[in-house]
């Protein structure tokens, strides 16, 4: 088992995740894990983390787990942390780095094997390392970090500033396969076939006896949750497709199709007049995903009466874990709050079993291809829960709803026409909150401003913006000034992720 030390990195799940990649089994733990629940483990990592080490309520690893006799590598603030408990001087940085900085190798490492002196690594740090260690040497920098990397091959210690675990390193990958495979020599013993059999077990022991109903949307994750508990436990679990209102164009009507051909056990509730009574006048972005979690809570309630329900099925997601909450020590930074996220009110009295809540989107479609998911389930974009709520801007109204659905279905519909390699990972429209004054048929228009979005992404947990080609971005263009009443200018957002998020709200 390789242990990974979490101290609220919103990557400490990415870092898992990349063990798993690599076919080692791994534990995450809070920071304050007791020593005794790493005696099974053959190496730590230490993430990064939101905290300075420089303050004084920093949080840190108790002394026996220091004094293991297994390897250690530290990430970020792991990398600090490091190097202030071995007695290395630290400080705040002049120039922070944030977002892909150039590393260079200074001295022979394992850890490097086969990666290039000059390489490209992803940063996010406001501390640095200006002392190394007694008894550690230098193996790498950064542009504007002299010591980015230290090691102490005898106590097989090693730390590094940067963060390996996302895609923006070039090498990442092959850093982590070094200290798994060469350093710690784990063994590699892990894979999504293991993990279903697993799963669908704990599920089976948890759900016992009970009734199970499942919130499910069509996308991919709550299908392969509702496909997990229904291996595990067949018709005792019933599933409840909630129409909202808030969905693309022509949506419910294809996920009610794509869902009865799964065979589960379906209620379709139309709801669309209550969530759009309740987010009447509201405008601020977390009150609405709140309202549309509560609207959500409410309904399931008064299904589980019906059903007689004991236990509530959710596909949650690790990133709308971590989003939503402190991760797994509690002081992760809160990005926004997903509507599935935060656990039931008491009221309701329903257990949660939430299957995929410690996996990526990525890991999710190879679980659903493993278990005969179509493609058009496996590919479907990801949808957000709050829909097309927190693609408005502002106030949500039945005229600005209709809106942006006959915008959003020409992005995609123009997305899906060119993008035949499915290189984009996520694309659709935004209603702003603004007019503009705009020329059609030589009279004068004042309409809403359209902004598109499109992001290539593994995980969704960082993003690059999609180089749309001009003639696509054309095309949208035309499209939808002249086929959507209401528009008179588009834009195109050009942010990654950091430092924005995939959605705007």
């Amino acid at each position: 088992m390789i242990a990974i030390i979490d101290f609220g990195s919103q990557f400490t799940q990415l870092i898992a995740r990349r063990v798993r990649e690599l076919g080692y089994f791994s534990i995450i733990h809070p920071y304050f894990v007791k020593p005794d629940e790493l005696q099974n483990a053959e190496a730590i990592i230490l993430s990064g983390g939101p905290r300075s080490v420089l303050s004084e309520d920093h949080p840190t690893l108790s002394e026996e787990i220091w004094q293991l006799p297994i390897p250690i590598l530290g990430i970020c603030y792991g990398f600090e942390l490091m190097a202030l408990k071995e007695g290395g001087q630290i400080q705040t940085c002049e120039v922070r780095e944030f977002g892909k900085t150039s590393f260079t190798t200074c001295a022979k490492s394992i850890l490097w094997n086969e990666i290039p002196r000059e390489s490209v690594v992803w940063m996010s740090h406001a501390d640095q390392v200006t002392v190394c260690p007694p008894s550690y040497e230098i193996i790498g920098s950064s542009t504007n970090a002299p010591i980015a990397a230290f090691q102490n091959l005898q106590r097989k210690r090693y730390a590094i500033q940067f963060h390996p675990e996302v895609v923006h390193t070039d090498f990442g990958r092959q850093i982590l396969h070094n200290f798994l495979y060469h350093i710690v020599k784990a063994k590699q013993d892990w894979n999504l076939t293991s993990w279903i059999d697993q799963e669908v077990r704990v599920i089976r022991e948890k759900a016992n006896n009970k009734k199970v109903i499942c919130a499910i949307s069509g996308g991919v994750d709550s299908s392969v949750a509702a496909l997990l508990v229904h291996r595990a436990i067949g018709d005792r679990l019933h599933c409840f497709f909630v129409d909202h209102g808030l969905m693309r164009l022509h949506e419910p009507e294809e996920v009610e199709k794509m869902l009865l051909q799964l065979h589960l056990p379906l209620t379709v509730i139309h709801a669309e007049k209550d969530f759009l009574k309740a987010l009447k006048g509201v405008t601020d972005p977390e009150e609405k995903r709140k309202i549309i979690g509560k609207q959500f809570i409410q309904i399931f309630e008064k299904e589980a009466k019906k059903t007689d329900a004991d236990i509530l099925v959710q596909g949650t997601l690790y990133p709308d874990v971590i989003e939503s909450s402190g991760g797994i020590s509690g002081i992760a930074a809160k990005i926004k709050s997903h509507h599935n996220v935060g656990g039931l009110p008491e009221s309701m009295n329903l257990d949660l079993i939430e299957p995929l809540q410690y996996l990526f989107k990525d890991e999710v479609r190879l679980i659903g291809k493993q278990m005969h998911l179509s493609d058009e389930f496996i590919h479907r974009h990801p949808f957000p829960g709050p829909g097309l709520a927190i693609r408005i801007i502002g106030e949500v109204t039945p005229e600005r709803l209709q809106l942006l659905k006959k915008a959003d279905w020409i992005v995609r519909e123009v997305m899906h026409q060119q993008d035949k390699e499915q290189r984009i990972w996520q694309g659709f429209a935004v209603l702003l909150p603004i007019q503009t004054v705009g020329v059609m048929g030589d009279e004068r228009t004042y309409q809403y401003v359209l902004a598109v979005r499109m992001v290539q992404s593994v995980d969704g947990m960082t993003a690059n913006w999609y180089p749309m080609p001009h003639e696509w971005l054309e095309k949208l263009s035309t499209r939808l000034t002249n086929e959507v009443k209401g528009i008179n200018r588009v834009v195109y957002d050009i942010t990654s992720k950091p430092p924005a998020t995939i959605e705007w709200e």
